[in-house]
């Protein structure tokens, strides 16, 4: 959508938010959406970090066979 909008017109589209709300408003726009943005990418990030949750090692199971397990849910995720 922004993609087809060249600096010219965006820089009207900005002139006439400067005009109809004030310059201070539109500034405090911008800043409000930029932390929108931010939050929302980090809230992203950190979803992804749950789905994956870390592999509890049962009792009495050895060593090769817990890397064995490690190995086969990680093909099993991938799938």
């Amino acid at each position: 959508m922004l993609g087809s909008l060249g600096w010219q017109e965006l820089l009207i589209i900005v002139v006439i938010l400067a005009l109809l709300f004030g310059a201070q408003r539109v500034s405090g726009l911008g800043g409000a959406l930029g932390k929108g943005i931010r939050e929302f990418r980090e809230e992203a990030k950190g979803s992804e970090k749950d789905k994956a949750p870390a592999l509890e090692r049962p009792a009495g199971m050895s060593d090769a066979d817990w890397v064995e397990y490690q190995e086969f849910k990680k093909q099993q995720a991938k799938s």
